[in-house]
Formats: structure tokens, C-alpha cells, sequence
């Protein structure tokens, strides 16, 4: 039986908090839209230092952003001047989106992950980027699933399906260890997919890690 949910929404509520937090009844749709540009802005910002996730925090007039970052000094920058030009370059996101009406007041927090290897997410950047550089596949899911466990993971699956190694035909490599029990909703599954733009064609790169709850990531 295929897996028709997708692990981090079955488990709102019960283990992860949503990214977004707010409730605009009005003006729902332009908010939605808002928080999707802003997410991916931030997520091309900030690739270099490692970004994980981005959370908004909503209320009338401010705007609360967090993001999770494993290496939050390239974010702040010398004496807080990286955060002065990051509170920049969102306002003028907003200015473009809002046509310089009603900018919201902004409050930007920088969080550090604990523990990259335990964030799915990182971990499928890091393996789609050493398939852009034709790495050996099953060395990059070997190497990736050691780095998982040792650093404390209950189990790790980690599923390639595409072009792999240029072949002319499409086709699913997995590695899978220790346990990851996905309709098991109390256990802090985190899961990210990501592409792989080879010159050969499409990888799509998914990754199930399950975490220790005691030691795991950044709920």
C-alpha cells in the first residue's frame, strides 16, 4: 500500500506545530500567497547558511518571522548587520506584494539547529547536491545514512527515483535503516522532498527520518 500522506501534516498537533501561524478570514488568499513568496525568498537567502525551516507568526499589524538555520552566524552577520540587510530585503519583498501599503512591522528571530543531520530537509539538499555533481549514488545514500544514524536518529529512509546515473530509464533506489514507522503518529518523523536537476534529467529525493524525541530536532 502506497503512503498517500504526507508525514509532517498527519502529525500537526500532535508532534510539529504549523509553519504558519495566523487566521486573516478577509484576506486569506493574498496572505497565503504572501507567506508562500516570502518562504521561498528566504529559502534562496539563505541556502548558504543552511536554512531548515521558516515559521510566520501573524497578528494586526507585525510580522514575526523564525528561521531555523545550522549556522545562524552568517545570518546575523558582524554586530547584527547580516539581520539589518535580511529586514531589508523582506520589506522590499512586502513593498513589491503590497505595493508599499500597510508594511507590516517586523520582527525577525534566528534559531539554531541542533542537530543538522537529524533535519530531512538538509539532509536532501546535501544528497541532491552530490547527485548534481555525479557523485556515486549508492556512496552519497550509504554515507548520508551513517551520518543519520550516528547522530542519534532511531532509523533513516532515504528514496532516489529518476534519471539515476543517467539512465536512459527511470528507476527507485531506497536505503532504509533502522525503523521508521510512519503510521505511527506519536513518533517525530521528519520528511522533505527534493529535486535533483542533473543534466541527464529529473532525481527526485525523498528522505524519512526518525527522531529521538529526547535529543531530535526543533519542534
Amino acid at each position: 500500500m502506497g503512503q498517500k500522506v504526507n508525514p509532517n501534516i498527519i502529525r500537526i498537533g500532535n508532534v510539529f506545530n504549523w509553519n504558519s501561524r495566523w487566521f486573516d478570514e478577509k484576506n486569506y488568499k493574498d496572505t497565503v500567497l504572501e507567506d508562500y513568496h516570502l518562504r521561498k525568498k528566504l529559502m534562496e537567502r539563505l541556502k548558504v547558511a543552511g536554512i531548515a525551516r521558516t515559521e510566520i507568526e501573524r497578528s494586526i499589524n507585525s510580522l514575526r518571522i523564525i528561521v531555523f538555520v545550522s549556522r545562524p552566524g552568517i545570518v546575523i552577520g558582524r554586530g547584527g548587520t547580516g539581520l539589518e540587510d535580511l529586514k531589508k530585503f523582506i520589506t522590499n519583498i512586502f513593498i513589491k506584494l503590497r505595493k508599499g501599503k500597510n508594511l507590516p512591522k517586523l520582527d525577525i528571530r534566528v534559531e539554531p539547529v541542533k542537530e543538522p543531520n537529524l533535519e530531512s530537509y538538509l539532509v536532501a539538499t546535501n544528497v541532491a547536491e552530490q547527485l548534481i555533481r555525479r557523485l556515486p549514488f549508492k556512496r552519497v545514500l550509504n554515507q548520508t545514512a551513517e551520518k543519520v544514524m550516528s547522530s542519534g536518529a532511531k532509523g533513516v529512509k532515504i528514496v532516489l527515483s529518476g534519471r539515476i546515473a543517467g539512465a536512459e530509464i527511470g528507476r527507485r533506489e531506497k536505503i532504509h535503516k533502522g525503523t521508521v514507522p510512519l503510521s505511527t503518529i506519536r513518533e517525530d518523523i521528519s520528511y522533505s522532498h527534493i529535486p535533483a536537476l542533473t543534466k541527464k534529467g529529473y532525481i527526485g529525493v525523498k528522505v524519512w527520518i526518525n527522531r529521538d524525541q529526547d535529543k531530535g530536532g526543533n519542534n
